[in-house]
């Protein structure tokens, strides 16, 4: 069957590669063969190799008051957050349709992965109850929809680590559970099954822990210990998936005993965060320092890299808007993004996603 008649197939595919994600739930209604296409990895690859795929940032991002006082957009004594996104090529801004039956917003302090072309949301502090959450909810890109995932088992636990493999699994680890004893546990959900599947424990509790999917394994690294209670630890250790086992434990990972939620990987064998105003590299196991943070962004909120990039987003002190910078990873030249004043609320979580 023609996708477009008395076009050849190869031809179609090239106009249908050219659409933007915003219209994929337009396209996919219009017949069963292009929703198929579409849906397809194959479509994704050939989306990268022909150079339309578009590079996508997702931020679990506060709503900001519109109505001003002395200038300055007003925060939401009690933030409400939604998911926004940041199209990096045309620096566009917008947000994606709420989850169903959370007017309020999204469930505090929830952790935000991509996988394939989909969203994924885990956890959280649920404002109807002030409980943490088990929930997950699944965006769908290509339909633009959401659905309910597969409770995370286990018992609730908040602040925990999360990252994906950007294929098919998201990982958590660590975190505390509903007593503040900081755990050990982690776990595998296969977002195309849709199931949990619990891994080996990790050799240290590690509470408000940072987890990154880098050189293939799962590395989850610093958070604290029950007694701790906010002393945070240097050390760290990786999960390889394929022998189901973590590695030995990194004792001197980090540098310094600090929060290491501006962690973020890369492509390559080098790791970034951001510390005490600069931006750190770790190369054959030393943190270098790369650049110097501009001043906007001092007060670090969230931390990406992709193909060569990096991003940080925070502001110049607590309570001040939050503003976006680029860096070129290889020219180490800050670009400021364009940010609307609707796009300036504090982000606790993120993940890029290339479709």
């Amino acid at each position: 069957m023609d996708l477009i008649p008395d076009l050849p197939n190869e031809i179609a595919l090239e106009c249908l590669s050219r659409v933007s994600y915003k219209q994929f739930a337009t396209i996919s209604s219009v017949c069963k063969g292009w929703k198929s296409e579409i849906s397809r990895p194959e479509f994704r690859r050939s989306r990268k190799d022909t150079r339309c795929s578009e590079q996508l940032l997702f931020m679990t991002q506060a709503r900001v008051d519109q109505s001003r006082k002395s200038g300055v957009p007003k925060r939401f004594a009690t933030p409400v957050y939604r998911i926004t996104v940041l199209e990096l090529g045309s620096g566009e801004w917008s947000e994606l349709p709420p989850i169903p039956g959370f007017p309020d917003g999204l469930p505090l302090f929830c952790q935000l992965s991509a996988v394939g072309p989909e969203l994924v949301v885990i956890g959280g502090l649920d404002l109807a109850t002030w409980e943490a959450s088990s929930s997950v909810f699944v965006f769908n890109i290509i339909s633009a929809t959401w659905r309910r995932g597969a409770d995370m088992p286990g018992g609730r636990r908040m602040l925990f680590g999360c990252a994906s493999d950007g294929d098919r699994t998201v990982y958590v680890a660590g975190g505390h559970d509903e007593d503040k004893n900081a755990l050990k546990s982690a776990m595998a959900y296969d977002v195309a099954r849709d199931e949990w599947a619990s891994l080996p424990d990790m050799s240290r509790e590690r509470d408000e822990c940072k987890a990154v999917f880098h050189c293939g394994k799962l590395l989850v690294i610093g958070g604290y210990s029950t007694n701790a209670q906010g002393r945070f630890e240097r050390h760290a250790e990786a999960f390889d998936a394929a022998a189901q086992q973590w590695g030995p434990v990194e004792e001197d990972y980090m540098e310094t005993a600090t929060c290491p939620r501006s962690c973020a990987g890369v492509d390559s064998n080098d790791l970034y965060m951001c510390r005490e105003g600069e931006v750190m590299a770790l190369r054959c196991n030393t943190w270098q320092a790369v650049a110097r943070l501009p001043a906007d962004v001092c007060s670090v909120a969230f931390v990406t890299t992709w193909q060569g990039k990096l991003m940080v987003t925070g502001s110049a002190r607590f309570g001040e808007p939050h503003m976006s910078y680029l860096l070129d990873l290889k020219s180490c030249k800050w670009t400021r993004t364009v940010t609307p004043d609707e796009f300036s609320g504090h982000v606790q979580s993120g993940c890029y996603l290339e479709i």
